[in-house]
């Protein structure tokens, strides 16, 4: 499996919100925090100073008004995730405001010895064992007054041999799969306290959520593991 902090985007919006609710907003200061924000994240600067202190006062206050956390959001790439893993991450798509798009079952095609990388060495599913044997099994079966032929993992009604919606019906689980989403800084917060390496998700799906989160103090020092453990939501 591998994972993408693709971007991190919203700190203009983010900072501009918090000199709203006092009224201490004004033009003038909404053109500074948005070029500062634009030479931060297009490296045109070398003092991220300013950068940090309203970073500080964001995530300082956030932890609480998490409303201004969702102004922040996170585009993550991920290739490789076994199946039943994005199913668990699937879980969470109101947290990602359904911004989850994946290989489909239906509309893509999966060969039939492909596993995630979690699953190789630990599973042989039945046609690798059947590859490995060197036993050759029929093309096709009768079956209680019906033909089926041999599809991955499985047989299928003839005339369904062509049908995407029954052939991943014999799909497992372990297969991999990609998928770009996005999620604010807020919602990220319940996702990674559910599938972090002390929860209970599957071993893949926490290894994807503290890749995430490494990359995200990666870029951006002060939005650590435990900032987000204490995010109240």
């Amino acid at each position: 499996m591998q994972v993408k902090v693709n971007s991190i985007t919203g700190f203009d919006d983010a900072f501009v919100a918090m000199y709203m609710s006092k009224r201490s907003w004004t033009p003038e200061l909404d053109s500074e925090i948005r070029d500062l924000c634009r030479n931060v994240q297009n490296g045109l600067t070398d003092d991220y100073s300013r950068f940090d202190e309203l970073l500080s006062k964001l995530l300082k206050i956030g932890r609480k008004h998490i409303t201004l956390l969702r102004f922040i959001d996170i585009s993550i790439m991920t290739q490789g995730l076994h199946r039943a893993g994005q199913d668990d991450i699937d879980a969470h798509a109101r947290r990602f405001d359904n911004r989850i798009i994946r290989n489909s079952t239906r509309l893509a095609t999966f060969d039939r010895n492909e596993v995630s990388d979690y699953y190789k060495d630990k599973i042989l599913a039945t046609d690798r064992v059947l590859d490995i044997l060197g036993v050759d099994i029929p093309k096709k079966i009768e079956y209680e007054g019906s033909t089926y032929v041999k599809a991955v993992n499985g047989y299928v009604r003839e005339e369904y041999k062509d049908n995407k919606d029954v052939r991943r019906g014999l799909y497992m689980l372990s297969i991999p799969s990609n998928f770009i989403s996005k999620i604010n800084l807020c919602e990220w917060a319940h996702v990674f306290k559910e599938r972090n390496k002390d929860g209970g998700a599957n071993p893949e799906v926490k290894e994807w959520a503290e890749e995430v989160m490494r990359q995200i103090t990666e870029r951006y020092g002060q939005i650590t593991r435990d900032y987000v453990l204490s995010i109240d939501n």
